[in-house]
C-alpha cells in the first residue's frame, strides 16, 4: 500500500499548549531544507522539546500534525535560518529537487508544504496595501493588517499540465515539447500558468495552441500535485489531438515533436506530475479511454 494512503496529515494553525510533544521540524535556508543525512537517506529533525539543537530561527510557524494508525501524532513545524547562518552539526542544506528520493513521498510532500508557508510568511511581513506590519492569525492561515483590515492569504499560482495525444493506424503517440529552460535533451509535456478570468479547460485549449499551434478535444482531468517552486498548484489533464500543425513558440519551446511509447526522449524526473502523465501514457493509459 502506498505510504500516503496509510498517512494522514491534518492542518492546524495553534500549536499544541503542550510543548514536549514529537515534532519534525522543516527547517529552511532560503530554498535549501535542512536535513541530517544517513547514507543515501535524510532525515528530517525529530525533537520532543522544540528546534533542533544549535538553530537559531528567525521565525517559525505551525503547520500540523501527522497521524499513523496506531501510533502517536506528530507534529511538524515549519521554520527557517538567515541567509548567512550555518546548519548546526550534523546537518547540511539541500535542495528540495535533490532531496526527492531521500525523503520519500510523505515527508517530501510535508516539505514541500512547509517550503510554501515558509516563503509566504517571509514575504508578507508587511501589508501590500498599507505598508503597516501583519500579524498572523490565530484561526486560519492568514497574515492580517491591523491598520487597514486587509487579510493576506498564502499565495498559490494555479497552472495546467496536459499530455495531447494522437491516435493513428500504427498506435497513439504523445506530444512532448523541449522548452529552452530544460536540460540538455530533455522532453516534457505542455504546462502554462492560469491567467486571471481564465477556466482551467480555456487555459489548456490556449497553453497548447500557444506553445506549439495545435488545437484539442475531449479534454479529461487527470490529477494534481502542490509545486513548491515556489507556490504552484499543478493540475493535470489529458486531452486528444484535434487538428493543427506543429509550429513553436519560439522564445520558448526549442523543438516538439510526437513520439510512441517505445521511443521517448529524456524525461522529467519521477517526482514530477510530469513524469506520471508521461509514464500513463507508457503504460498504455490513452488505449483505455
Amino acid at each position: 500500500m502506498n505510504e500516503l494512503q496509510t498517512t494522514q496529515f491534518v492542518s492546524r494553525v495553534v500549536a499544541p499548549e503542550n510543548g514536549a510533544a514529537p515534532a519534525y521540524w522543516f527547517v529552511f535556508q532560503e530554498d535549501r531544507l535542512l536535513v541530517q543525512p544517513a547514507g543515501e537517506q535524510a532525515a528530517v529533525p525529530l525533537t520532543a522539546d522544540g528546534p533542533p539543537a544549535g538553530l537559531s530561527l528567525v521565525r517559525q510557524l505551525y503547520m500540523g500534525y501527522l497521524e499513523r494508525a496506531g501510533e502517536a501524532r506528530i507534529h511538524c513545524f515549519a521554520g527557517e535560518i538567515a541567509p548567512d547562518d550555518s546548519p548546526a552539526a550534523g546537518m547540511v542544506a539541500d535542495g528540495l529537487r535533490q532531496l526527492y528520493p531521500q525523503l520519500g513521498e510523505t515527508l517530501f510532500g510535508l516539505a514541500s508544504r512547509a517550503s510554501q508557508l515558509i516563503t509566504w510568511e517571509r514575504t508578507h511581513q508587511f501589508c501590500g496595501r498599507c505598508g503597516a506590519p501583519t500579524v498572523p492569525s490565530t484561526t486560519e492561515r492568514a497574515r492580517h493588517c491591523p491598520r487597514c483590515g486587509l487579510t493576506h492569504f498564502p499565495r498559490l499560482s494555479p497552472a495546467i499540465i496536459i499530455a495531447v495525444v494522437r491516435r493513428e493506424a500504427a498506435g497513439a503517440r504523445l506530444l512532448l515539447a523541449h522548452n529552452r529552460r530544460f536540460p540538455p535533451g530533455r522532453y516534457s509535456v505542455i504546462a502554462g500558468f492560469v491567467e486571471a478570468g481564465e477556466t482551467l479547460e480555456e487555459c489548456a485549449r490556449r497553453e497548447v495552441r500557444e506553445e506549439v499551434g495545435v488545437e484539442i478535444k475531449n479534454l479529461r482531468y487527470f490529477g494534481s500535485q502542490s509545486w513548491p517552486f515556489p507556490h504552484s498548484l499543478m493540475i493535470g489533464f489529458t486531452a486528444e489531438y484535434a487538428g493543427g500543425e506543429l509550429v513553436y513558440e519560439s522564445e520558448e519551446i526549442a523543438h516538439a515533436d510526437w513520439f510512441t511509447a517505445d521511443a521517448l526522449p529524456g524525461l522529467p524526473p519521477k517526482m514530477s506530475i510530469a513524469r506520471r502523465l508521461i509514464d500513463w501514457f507508457a503504460a498504455g493509459g490513452a488505449e483505455t479511454r
